[in-house]
């Protein structure tokens, strides 16, 4: 796994440094044209790079995490309890947030009563969540300033 990991590594890492090598030699208005001619071969090979490596890295984490819980069952309990506690709060948030039923318009899009809710939700929650993160930086403060 780990040279196929490397070879996979090294392709892209050469097909990144050609594609940058061109965008360089396009230089300037070389790029600014591609754009208003809306030509993308010059970036989609650097973009694909991205994505690949993005998929990837995302694949790679969610299997050394699922890995890692169910082979050290003592922490899967409390990763449980944990996501638990943040579905509760992003319940909390969404019933606490009524929505508004004032009409939001943003690039000629209306926003339904539904959508403003959810935003409104996400605030509450991220208020919520940074509230907690004070208090456990300044508790454990606290409790070492004590020791």
């Amino acid at each position: 796994m780990h040279k196929f990991l490397k070879i996979v590594v090294a392709l892209l890492s050469l097909v990144g440094i050609v594609s940058l090598f061109r965008i360089i030699a396009e230089g300037n208005d070389g790029m600014k044209k591609a754009f208003a001619s809306g030509d993308t071969t010059l970036f989609e090979p650097m973009a694909w790079v991205a994505y690949i490596t993005l998929a990837l890295t995302l694949v790679l984490v969610i299997f050394f995490v699922l890995k890692g819980l169910f082979t050290h069952t003592a922490t899967l309990k409390s990763t449980l309890i944990g996501v638990g506690v943040f579905l509760a709060i992003l319940a909390i948030a969404y019933l606490v947030s009524g929505g508004d039923e004032r009409e939001y318009v943003y690039n000629n899009i209306k926003a339904t009563p539904n959508e403003s809710q959810l935003v409104g939700s996400g605030l509450i929650a991220f208020y919520i969540l940074a509230v907690i993160a004070v208090l456990s930086m300044v508790f454990t403060g606290i409790k070492k300033m004590i020791k």
